[in-house]
C-alpha cells in the first residue's frame, strides 16, 4: 500500500521499535542486582557495564565496529544477559548486517520463547529480509504475551493488507481498537478493509471515527471521497472537499480533485476558476507541479491530467513547466502532434529545455519523422551547443539515417567535448561497423574497453563482430565470457558466445548456449536464426526449419537470405 497515512505510521513505528530495546526492559533488568548496584560507585573495567558504557559511546559516535567489540566484550563477562545480545543484534542491524542479527535474535529466542522485546525484534528482521511468513508468526506471538504492544498490531496488519490477506488484517485491526479504543490508525485502516471488500456502509464509519479521534488528518476524508464517489453522494463530495479546503485552503490535491470533479459535472465555471488559481500558484510553488505529476502522470490518468493542465495554463500561460508535463499527459494518450506542441512552448531557461528537446525528437523518430528530429536537435544544439546528450542523440539520429559521414563528424565534436566519454566512441563504433569500415570499428571498441575494461557491451560487440569475421575466436571468447560475468542473463552475451562455439565448430556447446538464448530473448530474428544454423550442422533438420521460420516471421527487412534457407531445407 502506497497510502501516505500508512507510510507515516510505519516510519514512526520503525523508528520507536529500533531506538533500542530500553522500552521493553528496564535498566534493573539489565544485569545482576550486584552489578547494578556496583555502577553507581566506581566501575570496574572488566565490569559488563563498563563494556556496555562504551559501546554505547562508540555507537552514538557511529563507530559500529567498536561498539560491536565493547558489545561482545560485555556478553563475554555476562553471557546470559539476553539484553546485552540484543543490543548488540540492533548494532549490526545498523551495520546493514541483518543476517548476524537475525541470528543474535534467534539464539536469545531458544533459550527464552517468550522473549517479548526479541521476538519484535524477530519480526522485524524477517521483515526485513522479506521474510513474511517467519516475521508473521513473531508479531502474532508478541500480542498473545502482551497484548498492549499498539505498535506491533500496526506492523502485523500491515503485513497482511500487503499479502491481500484482509480477514486476517481486520482481525488483528480489531484486535487493536479493542485494546486501544482511541487508535486511530486501527480504525483507518479497518475503514481500508471494509472498502477493499465492498461493505462501504461500515468503511464510512470506520473513516468517520477516524476523524473524530483525529480532526486533523486529510487521508480519511479522501477515503471517505472515495466512498462517495462510488455512492453518487454529489453533495457529500462537494460539501467535504470544501471542509478540506477550509482546514487548509493551501491544499493543492484537494483543489486539483474538486476542480476536476466540476469539470466533469459540467460546472466549467467553477473548475476554470479553481485550475486558474492553481496555474497562477504553480509559479511560485514547485509543489504544485509535482503534485499533478505524482497522482496523475505517475498512476498514468493522462486524460485527467490533460484537463487539468490546460486549465492550470489558462492562469500561466507561459509556464514552461506546466507546457512540460501537458506535453508529457498528451505523450502519454498518444497525441503526439499536440505534445510536440506543448514541448515547444519550454523555453531555453526551463530545467526542463533540453528534455523537452530529446522528447521532441525522439516523437518525430516515433513517427518515422527522422529528418524532422534531426532538423530541430540542429536548432537546439545552436541553443545550448556544450550538451553531450543532444550530440549522442543526434549522432544517432544521423546513424538511423544512414548518414554515416554526419554521424562521424558529430560524435567527434563530442568527443572534442569529453575525451574519455566511452558511450562517444561506443557509437562511433556502431557507426564505422555499419559503414563497412570494420578496423575504425574495433579500433573504436578497443578504446571503449581500454576506458572501462567492464563495459559488458562493449566486450560483447567486439566479441561478436571477432566471431562473425571468424578470426581472433579465442580472443572473442575470452572477451565475451568477460561480458557475461557483468550481465550473467543477457540473451545477446549468451547468444554470441554460442555463436563463438558455432565458429570454432563446437556446434554441441552452441546449441547449449543457443537455446539458453532464445529462452531469454524469445523473438530476436538473428539469435533464432543462429539457433537454426546449430540444429542444422547437428542434423536436426525439423528443429533448424522450426527457428528459420521462427526467424522469417519476426524479421522485418533482409529476408531474403533466411527464405534462401528455408527454401534449402524444404525444396520449395
Amino acid at each position: 500500500m502506497k497510502d501516505s497515512f500508512l507510510n507515516l505510521t510505519i516510519v514512526g513505528m520503525v523508528i520507536l521499535i529500533f531506538s533500542g530495546c530500553t522500552q521493553y526492559v528496564k535498566p534493573a533488568e539489565t544485569f545482576d542486582q550486584d552489578q547494578g548496584e556496583a555502577a553507581i560507585g566506581p566501575v570496574e573495567h572488566e565490569s559488563p557495564y563498563y563494556y556496555y558504557s562504551e559501546a554505547q559511546f562508540q555507537r552514538k559516535k557511529g563507530n559500529l565496529d567498536k561498539a560491536i567489540d565493547y558489545l561482545n566484550k560485555a556478553i563475554q563477562e555476562d553471557p546470559e544477559s539476553s539484553y546485552l545480545q540484543l543490543e548488540l543484534a540492533l548494532v549490526h542491524l545498523r551495520q546493514k548486517d541483518p543476517q548476524s542479527a537475525i541470528k543474535i535474535v534467534e539464539t536469545v529466542i531458544a533459550k527464552e520463547p517468550e522473549n517479548v522485546p526479541a521476538l519484535v525484534i524477530s519480526g522485524r528482521l524477517n521483515q526485513t529480509l522479506k521474510l513474511i511468513d517467519p516475521a508473521e508468526k513473531a508479531y502474532e506471538k508478541v500480542i498473545s504475551l502482551d497484548p498492549k504492544q499498539k505498535d506491533v498490531y500496526l506492523l502485523l496488519g500491515g503485513l497482511y493488507m500487503q499479502e491481500n490477506k484482509l480477514d486476517e488484517a481486520l482481525r488483528v485491526y480489531q484486535q487493536l481498537v479493542r485494546n486501544f479504543p482511541g487508535s486511530y490508525a486501527g480504525h483507518f485502516f479497518i475503514g481500508k478493509i471494509y472498502a477493499a471488500k465492498g461493505n462501504l456502509k461500515k468503511a464510512e464509519k470506520e473513516f468517520r471515527q477516524t476523524i473524530e479521534l483525529n480532526s486533523d488528518l486529510e487521508e480519511p476524508r479522501f477515503e471517505l471521497l472515495d466512498l462517495y464517489k462510488k455512492r453518487g453522494k454529489d453533495k457529500e463530495i462537494i460539501r467535504l472537499y470544501q471542509e478540506i479546503l477550509e482546514k487548509d485552503p493551501r491544499n493543492i490535491r484537494a483543489a486539483m480533485e474538486l476542480g476536476y470533479y466540476y469539470q466533469q459535472k459540467g460546472r466549467l465555471s467553477h473548475s476554470e476558476k479553481i485550475f486558474q488559481d492553481l496555474g497562477v500558484r504553480s509559479d511560485s510553488e514547485k509543489e504544485v507541479v509535482r503534485t499533478v505529476a505524482q497522482r496523475y502522470l505517475e498512476p498514468k490518468k493522462y486524460g485527467a491530467a490533460v484537463v487539468i493542465l490546460e486549465g492550470m495554463l489558462k492562469g500561466s500561460p507561459d509556464s514552461s513547466d506546466l507546457h512540460y508535463v501537458a506535453g508529457v499527459a498528451l505523450d502519454g494518450k498518444k497525441e503526439w502532434d499536440k505534445a510536440i506542441e506543448h514541448f515547444k512552448k519550454v523555453t531555453p531557461d526551463s530545467n526542463f529545455y533540453q528534455e523537452a528537446a530529446v522528447r521532441i525528437a525522439f516523437l518525430y523518430q516515433e513517427q518515422k519523422k527522422t529528418e524532422h528530429a534531426i532538423d530541430y536537435l540542429n536548432s537546439v544544439i545552436k541553443i545550448v551547443p556544450d550538451n553531450s546528450d543532444l550530440l549522442l542523440y543526434l549522432g544517432s539520429l544521423y546513424e538511423e539515417n544512414k548518414e554515416f559521414s554526419k554521424a562521424e563528424n558529430v560524435l567527434k565534436q563530442g568527443l572534442e567535448m569529453e575525451p574519455d566519454n566511452t558511450r562517444f566512441y561506443f557509437r562511433l563504433g556502431v557507426v564505422y561497423d555499419k559503414w563497412g569500415r570494420k578496423a575504425d570499428s574495433i579500433n573504436a571498441m578497443k578504446t571503449v574497453i581500454r576506458l572501462d575494461p567492464k563495459d559488458a557491451t562493449a566486450l560483447n560487440y567486439l566479441g561478436y563482430t571477432y566471431a562473425d569475421l571468424g578470426e581472433k575466436l579465442d580472443e572473442a571468447e575470452r572477451l565475451i565470457k568477460a561480458a557475461l560475468e557483468e550481465k550473467p542473463d543477457d540473451g545477446y552475451i549468451t547468444d554470441s558466445l554460442g555463436w563463438v562455439y558455432f565458429k570454432k565448430g563446437l556446434f554441441e556447446e552452441a546449441v547449449k548456449y543457443l537455446e539458453k538464448a532464445v529462452s531469454l530473448v524469445p523473438d530476436d530474428p538473428i539469435i533464432l536464426e543462429h539457433m537454426g544454423d546449430a540444429y542444422l550442422e547437428i542434423s536436426h533438420k525439423e528443429k533448424a526449419l522450426e527457428f528459420y521460420k521462427r526467424s522469417l516471421l519476426n524479421k522485418n527487412e533482409d529476408k531474403e537470405n533466411i527464405e534462401k534457407k528455408i527454401q534449402e531445407l524444404t525444396g520449395k
